[in-house]
């Protein structure tokens, strides 16, 4: 059995009744109380948001929500420019050329400053050599920046897809 407690706190009544008037808030005589009784809480603030699917079902892929691309011998082409977080994945072909190193890569840029995310390089050999590596990241973009990709030779190509994973405020996105 548990034991009730009186809490006396003029900040903690002063807050209560800011924050519910309602609940006696400028009645007098009103006493916060605790107890050692154990009471579960149920959480239903997902399923009344309307967003009760899991969150690794929350990342699955769909057809209206991912960006394939295949960019090959492009450069700047821009795969997301909405704020928020994006996983992107696939694969880096080349071919490594006896004369020349060509390379395909992944930057985000604001229109002023470009930072390089992943950097694929087909060096040069004395003999060609087929390369493929897989890739899968997560980026964050924020107001006015774009994730790009590009390739400099059309030997050399990424291919894969993009998708928001959530919003600028971490909000997960549900497929649609």
């Amino acid at each position: 059995m548990g034991q009730e407690f009186v809490i006396k706190s003029t900040a903690l009544e002063d807050k209560i009744n800011q924050l519910l008037p309602s609940q006696g808030g400028q009645q007098p005589g009103v006493d916060l109380s605790a107890s050692t009784t154990i009471i579960p809480i149920v959480d239903l603030t997902e399923t009344a948001e309307g967003s009760d699917v899991r969150q690794d079902l929350q990342t699955a892929l769909s057809l209206n929500d991912i960006t394939d691309f295949q960019i090959q011998g492009t450069f700047s082409t821009v795969l997301a420019n909405t704020p928020g977080y994006y996983r992107v994945f696939g694969t880096f072909c080349g071919v490594n050329p006896s004369s020349s190193n060509y390379q395909a890569f992944f930057d985000v840029t604001d229109g002023t400053t470009t930072k390089n995310l992943v950097i694929f390089i087909a060096n040069t050999s004395s003999t060609a050599v087929n390369m493929v590596q897989a890739f899968d990241f997560v980026v964050f973009l924020a107001a006015g920046q774009t994730l790009r990709g590009s390739s400099n030779n059309n030997l050399v190509a990424l291919t894969g897809c993009s998708k928001q994973i959530a919003d600028i405020n971490g909000n997960l996105t549900t497929p649609s």
